[in-house]
């Protein structure tokens, strides 16, 4: 249930980011695939968030779609989340550069590819990193900010296994770049604990996964609420280290590394459309069911608009009970 709308708490350090995208609360959502349509983004940006379209899982038409609806359902800023690895990046660009998208997530790449190319097109450049060492790599690409995302992070990892709580102060000793707290947030007071640590936004992934105006299935959405501590588990290191709530396919992944299987055989366990299966055509047991660790704080689905309210409201009673 929705809190009672509260006035706007203040984030006494978030001011370069919320000047940056020109929001007006520092709440970011994860650009996640399958997740993060334009639904979910331009609802999250009217809220006075960062909404992000989670490019990587669309084939370019797709993505022209969302951005052309999304640009009809908000008047506010939205932003597209670019995987520097996916196959048919030249034309997202492209799309990108066409329909003027204000700010850019890249993310699982060199982030020295395309940041030139979008900054002399006026175009804001966020990179997302999962230690120090790609921090200072990003700093050196002169992207605009970052994101350090943590190992309980849903989805895609990092390899360093480097949780939030000590990844924010890490980075922030290291650079001196806008920087926004990912992986494992899911309520205000751990919005306030990463703001403690010194970030200065806040990236939600599985929070609004869980919402009504997420694109993915509502049997994923389901599965999310239900989880239990220790429902999701890091695997598929060899490959690409993903963290997915235990299913029958994880249990397969499971018994393939008990017989020792090699980098090859996972390949072609893993197959493809995996993903897809999971959380938008809501295969439950063949499917991968990419969520965060938070998953277990997430007790209901709910509009975005309730989500961000109660986030704001949690942030301030937590702030309340420090200053006390």
């Amino acid at each position: 249930m929705a809190s009672q709308h509260i006035a706007q708490p203040k984030f006494s350090n978030s001011q370069r980011i919320l000047d940056l995208f020109r929001i007006q609360i520092p709440i970011i959502q994860g650009g996640m695939i399958w997740n993060s349509g334009w639904r979910l983004a331009s609802a999250v940006s009217n809220a006075g968030g960062l909404g992000i379209l989670g490019a990587g899982s669309m084939y370019p038409d797709v993505l022209v779609e969302h951005v052309e609806k999304c640009l009809k359902a908000t008047d506010k800023p939205f932003a597209v989340n670019l995987p520097l690895l996916y196959p048919s990046i030249e034309e997202h660009v492209q799309t990108i550069l066409r329909y003027k998208i204000p700010i850019v997530f890249t993310s699982a790449g060199n982030p020295k590819t395309w940041t030139e190319t979008l900054q002399k097109e006026g175009i804001t450049v966020v990179h997302v990193v999962s230690s120090a060492k790609f921090a200072k790599k990003a700093e050196d690409a002169n992207v605009n900010a970052i994101v350090a995302e943590g190992f309980e992070a849903g989805g895609h990892n990092g390899r360093e296994e480097t949780t939030t709580f000590c990844l924010i102060p890490e980075v922030r000793r290291n650079t001196s770049l806008p920087l926004i707290a990912a992986g494992g947030i899911a309520t205000g007071a751990q919005m306030l604990a990463a703001q403690i640590l010194g970030a200065e936004g806040f990236q939600l992934g599985s929070r609004f996964a869980a919402s009504i105006e997420s694109s993915s299935h509502q049997s994923f959405k389901d599965v999310i609420v239900d989880a239990q501590e220790g429902a999701t588990q890091l695997t598929l290191k060899e490959l690409a280290p993903v963290r997915l709530i235990r299913n029958q396919f994880f249990d397969k992944v499971q018994e393939a590394y008990a017989q020792c299987a090699g980098k090859e055989e996972l390949v072609q366990l893993l197959g493809r459309g995996r993903a897809k299966a999971g959380m938008f055509l809501g295969d439950l047991v063949e499917g991968e069911l990419e969520i965060g660790q938070c998953s277990s704080l997430i007790d209901s689905v709910e509009s975005v608009e309730d989500i961000i309210q109660n986030l704001l409201h949690e942030y301030e009673t937590a702030r309340q009970k420090i200053l006390i």
